[in-house]
Parts: C-alpha cells; structure tokens; sequence
C-alpha cells in the first residue's frame, strides 16, 4: 500500500510564493492585474458562488495550494452555454480543476419527487438556475473546448461520489464512472487536499498527468488489461478470491524499490447495469474497501477501459487540519457580490466546524463514503482561534455561535483505542448494531472545550445546532446534562428517522430505545436547569424497507408523542449510499452474497412515496382523504373518527367545505387518483429540507409521565 512520505504543509514551495497570499482568490484578469500576476497556475472552476470561508470547497482547496506557492484563480458559477466564460482568467498554466460544489447538482436542482427546486442557497439572492444538471461533466466539456491541452482534474462531493457506475435516482438508470463521461483527466475522492496538493507539486515538477497513477484518494482510466500486465510475484497476497489481482507499483523514489498491492475486480459496468446480482455485489465489496487503512485498490472495466481507484486518501493528521482552517480566509462572500444574500453561507458563518467524518455508518448517508469513517478532529486551540475570528472580524456578529459541531455534533476527538485493531478493522459502523467496545466514547473533552469557548470574552451564547448522535450521549450523563444547560436554544433536533426496528436496521440507526433513554435525560435536565425545551425529532418516509404499516406506526407514535412535523424528509437515494443500492436493487446489500432471500420493499413510484410522507404528516387535512383510503384498504378503518383517539377525523374541516363546494368529493376523487397512481400531488410547495419541527401546542407540550419518571 502506498504512503506519503510529505506532511501536507512539507513540500517546498512553488517560485510563486513571492507574491504572498491574496485578500482573495481572483475571479477576474482586473484582479489578476492588481496582484501582479500574468497568469493562473490553477484554476478552479465550481458550481457555487465564491465564498472565501473554510466551509466552502473551493476557498479551501484554493487556499491550501495558495499556501503552497501557487496562484489561483476561481471561475465560479460560469454562464456553461459558451466557453467564453472559461477563458475569463487565461489559460492555466498545470490545470483545471472542477467541481459542482458543495452539493451534488442534481440533489441541488430536484425534490425527491425530482421536480425542479426554486432557489440554490448557494447562489446570490438564493437564485436557481446558475448551475447546470450533472454540472461537473458541463465544465469539464467546456474547459476542454477552452484549452484542449490543459489537463482537467474532477473533485467534490458530485465526482467523489460517482467515481464507479452508480444507480442515478434522477434518470432511474445505472451510469457510467463519471470519469468516463466527462473524459477528465483524473479525479480526487474525498475531502483532497492531500491529494490535490501532491498532484500540483509533482505537474510543476514536471511529470505529465498520464504519470500520477499511484496517488492515493484518486482515479483514473486507463486501457483495460494494462494494469494486469503489471503482474508480479503474488506469493506473498492472498488470492483465494478470485477478484484480487495483484499489481505491480513503481514508486518515485526508487524504480528497485517495488510495492506489492492487492486490487478488487469488480463488477464491470455493463453488467452491473443490466443484472442487480451483480450490481448488488459491486456495491457491498466497493464498500467493504473504505479504510485508509486496509482499502484496496479498486478497479471497474468500462467497454475497453478500466478506471482504477486508488486506496482511500489518508486523513489528515490534527496539526494538518488546525493548518487548513488556519489559512488566510476572508470569511466573506468576494467582494464581486456586493450585498447579495446567500442562505448557504448565513447559516454557517457564525458557526464553527470542529471535525470531518463520521463513524456512524448510516446506509442513507454518504458522509463516510465522502469524508472517510475515521474522525479528523482540530485541537481545542484551533477551534477556539475560529471563535475569536469569528466574535473580532465577522460582521453582523453579536455574541452568538450558532453551532460548534461538525457531521455530527459529538464525535470530536473520538477514535479507536487501539490503533493496531483500527488497521485490520472493516466494520463499516462503530456504533451499529452495537458500540464497539474499541471506540473511546469519552464526551470529557467535549465538555471541556463547550466550557472554554462560552467563556471568552463578548462570547453570550455558543449553540450545539449540528445533528447529535444521541446513543452516544447517553453513554455520558455530564455531557447531556452541559449541553441541555448551556447549550439549547429552546429546541434539540435530533435524529432517530424511523420506530420500527426492520427499517431501522436497515438505515443502521440504534432502536428507539436509545432514543427514549435520550429524551428521558433531555427533559430531566431540562427541568433542573429551569428551562422548557423540547427535541425536535428527524424521520425519513420513504426508505427501503419501510412498508405502509411501519408509516402507519411512525404516525401512531408521533400522535401519541404529540408531534406535528411540519417538514418532513422524504428519502432521495444519492449516488453510492448502501440505501440506494437497497432501493435500487430492492436486496439487502448490508447482508452477505446469497440475496435469494433478501428482498426488500421500497416505496417506489409516486403513489406510494406520497403515501409515506402523508404518514409522517397526518395532522395535515390535506393528507386526510388519502390516508382515509389507505386506511381502509389497511383495514384499519378503526383510526378513522371524531376525537383525540382518532389518527384522523372523519370529514374534512367545515371552514376547507363552506370555502370550496363539493370539496370532500373533491378530496376524495383526487386521493383516489393517487391511490391508482395516475394523480398528481395538489401541494405544489416541493421543496423538501432535511428538517422537522416541534408543532407543540404549549398547552400539551409538558413532558409525559414516563418523562418524568
């Protein structure tokens, strides 16, 4: 397995370090004008609006390479129906890389009833339409039209996560790698700054793109059947599976110096796309090689060619990651704004990311996919230099962090206890279906750093906002009770996402159990610090697994709970989660490779997604005559009636049938048009957030009995 020798602040700096850092990366030649500069040795190319803060892809990678020695420009959002706007900066003197941006373009610009979005909170003014679909395959084709003998080096979460063939929810079908697609030169999987950094030293040093096959964290094509003539001596591998092909790597220091690495064969793309066996074992083994630590090398045939993932990137060490979010940032929309709004950037920029991955392993999820599972935590001392930044630079501020968290609020500083076990460890999650008895779960320093960053000076309030991994916290009473106290705003969203424990297990989510423990802890400690707060609870309709009857519970709960959710999530199978490969396949992938026995419903299609999400919504009148239906064809006809016993009432409100005549008819006609799949949903408002919200009434908002208990 190939390492790296260089620290990622190690390399010598490139010539160009004599202009210093930028008070900005330049979006335009004026501004290359004034700092000096004749031309680009990158240029990055996103699907966001430039804002030069650590919470933004692009300001981050470009300021890491600034840091190196080199000069980069940013083209954001260019207008992709010409090239002109990619000749904007001239042409790069290594490379283009390009990146749709914070968030896949298609989970951007579509609902999970794929209808189109009305805003992007990543634009200015929240405008929609500034990006195209599947926006990293349009620039790369325009950068190529631009500069056809610049290299172009793909990346974020749109490429990292659709670096093999993928089910794509939005066109139902399995696509290629999208390196096949694009035709990019390489792409980088992962957060990449190590990556990216080692790919623009060894280019300036002069080796050609066709040479950095041997990067970690990155993928490229190549003719297939070239690497198995890189065969070597195999005595020494274990090839009992048939997949494992040995290679063969010359490293740079020494050509006598030969690495022997195992290689997965999977699945290849035409038949992964046209049986589900195959795609089903593609998924589970491609998954099964996440660990920097044991991950092999991945390679998939794609007609006469092969992409070649490498292992994954190593993770940055804490000393790396204190230097990333160290760097010379504005922490301000470029000036090129003036005073647009950005949504994106008003939620987080009173807020400070403390950590990267994730270890919980959620099937739904592709943050480990993405970031990796073991957790990247900053020092104490970084963090609180962010939150003196933040109280001494940023405008508008008045005292108030709005979230000191990260993918989940209460993994800092976690990791396994024994390093040895962590190399040879391939659990995909160290908290389902059990907490490993190797993960340290020690919320102390947690605790100690909450303390310190409320007690800086002209800080009034620092907020945990970040999801809570709540089985986690329970393991820490003194931790619940420091983040009720001091760290609540009134309302906790956490995330349990389903009751019923089949399609929890199938989102490797702890039981309720977990949760309820949680709940009892939060409104204990709720009442001795004198507060009233509540949690806000996160369900997802729609996941495999997850049958009308289990919806049906979900809402008895949330009706015995007295929750109304007023927006609730509707699952969107993104590119390469193991849910999505659940719901593509309807196979529990998350089992062994025998799937004769291991089908599993999903909801499918748009009668039987509204159906679910109409569940999770009961309390709304304008889901009460579908759920009518469904109820009585449940032969459940029993939750129907006037009263608080009653799932729903009997007839729509009397103010809905004196405004509209007819309108129960009306009603009924329509949710018999979705039970038969050929209506369509009269709520036009689509637009679905990852957030739920408390409807208590004050008058029954008191903690139950078993509450109090």
């Amino acid at each position: 397995m190939t390492t790296h020798s260089t620290a990622l602040f190690d390399y010598p700096r490139y010539w160009a370090e004599c202009y210093g850092p930028a008070p900005v990366l330049p979006m335009s030649r004026s501004e290359m004008d004034a700092l000096g500069w004749d031309s680009c040795d990158v240029i990055i190319v996103t699907g966001d609006a430039y804002i030069d803060h650590p919470s933004f892809g692009m300001a981050v990678v470009g300021r890491t390479l600034e840091a190196q020695g080199f000069r980069v420009g940013i083209i954001a959002q260019p207008d992709w129906r010409s090239v002109d706007d990619f000749m904007a900066l001239g042409q790069p003197n290594l490379f283009f890389g390009v990146t749709a941006g914070n968030m896949d373009s298609m989970i951007n610009h579509y609902t999970a009833d794929r209808k189109p979005r009305s805003d992007d909170a990543y634009s200015p003014a929240a405008a929609a339409g500034l990006r195209p679909d599947r926006a990293t395959l349009v620039y790369t084709q325009r950068c190529r039209e631009a500069y056809k003998q610049v290299p172009v080096v793909i990346g974020g979460i749109e490429a990292s996560l659709r670096r093999i063939a993928h089910y794509d929810y939005w066109s139902d079908k399995v696509r290629r790698s999208i390196l096949v697609d694009s035709k990019a030169d390489m792409l980088v999987f992962g957060n990449g700054e190590r990556q990216i950094v080692e790919i623009t030293h060894r280019l300036a040093g002069g080796e050609n793109i066709e040479q950095l096959d041997d990067i970690r964290g990155t993928a490229f094509l190549c003719k297939h059947g070239t690497l198995a003539q890189k065969r070597t001596d195999t005595q020494e591998l274990d090839l009992s599976d048939p997949d494992v092909v040995p290679l063969k790597v010359m490293p740079l220091e020494s050509a006598d110096n030969v690495q022997i690495r195992e290689a997965l064969r999977i699945p290849a793309f035409e038949q992964v796309k046209q049986n589900k066996a195959d795609y089903a074992h593609a998924s589970r083994t491609f998954h099964g090689e996440m660990s920097p630590d044991n991950g092999k090398v991945i390679i998939q045939q794609h007609g006469d060619r092969d992409v070649v993932c490498n292992e994954p990137g190593l993770p940055l060490t804490t000393e790396e990651l204190d230097a990333v979010f160290d760097l010379p940032y504005s922490r301000l929309p470029h000036p090129h704004y003036r005073e647009a709004r950005f949504p994106a950037y008003e939620m987080i920029r009173f807020s400070v990311n403390i950590m990267r991955g994730c270890f919980g392993g959620c099937s739904f999820c592709s943050i480990t996919e993405h970031e990796g599972k073991a957790i990247q935590s900053r020092s104490e001392d970084s963090i609180i230099r962010e939150v003196e930044k933040i109280r001494d630079h940023t405008p508008g501020f008045t005292g108030a962090i709005s979230d000191l968290g990260g993918p989940t609020a209460n993994m800092w500083r976690m990791n396994c206890k024994d390093r040895e076990v962590e190399k040879i460890c391939k659990r995909p999650s160290c908290v389902y279906p059990n907490i490993c008895s190797y993960l340290d779960t020690d919320h102390t320093p947690l605790i100690n750093l909450y303390r310190r960053a409320r007690n800086l000076p002209g800080i009034k309030k620092v907020s945990v906002a970040s999801g809570l991994r709540y089985d986690l916290a329970v393991r820490s009473p003194e931790y619940v009770e420091e983040l009720v106290t001091h760290h609540v705003g009134g309302y906790l969203k956490i995330a349990p996402e389903h009751t019923e424990q089949e399609a929890l297990s199938l989102m490797m989510k702890p039981s309720m159990d977990s949760y309820h423990e949680f709940e009892e802890m939060f409104y204990k400690y709720s009442k001795k610090a004198g507060k009233e707060q509540y949690l806000i609870p996160y369900f997802i309709a729609g996941h495999p697994g997850s049958t009308e009857r289990e919806m049906l519970k979900v809402a008895l709960w949330l009706k015995q709970q007295k929750f109304q959710l007023d927006q609730v999530q509707n699952f969107i199978p993104s590119p390469m989660a193991r849910a999505s490969t659940i719901y593509h396949t309807q196979v529990n992938v998350l089992k062994g490779r025998n799937i004769a026995d291991r089908k599993v419903f999903t909801a499918r299609g748009d009668r039987q997604r509204k159906i679910q999400k109409a569940f999770l919504r009961y309390h709304d009148p304008e889901n009460w005559p579908l759920l009518r239906s469904v109820l009585k064809k449940m032969g459940r006809a029993d939750l129907i009636g006037n009263g608080a016993k009653y799932l729903i009432p009997t007839r729509q409100p009397t103010r809905v049938d004196a405004r509209i005549p007819g309108a129960e008819k009306k009603y009924q006609a329509h949710a018999n048009q979705l039970l038969n799949g050929t209506g369509q949903s009269r709520n036009q408002n689509t637009h679905e957030v990852k957030k739920s919200t408390n409807k208590r009434k004050r008058s029954w908002a008191k903690p139950s009995s078993r509450r109090r208990k």
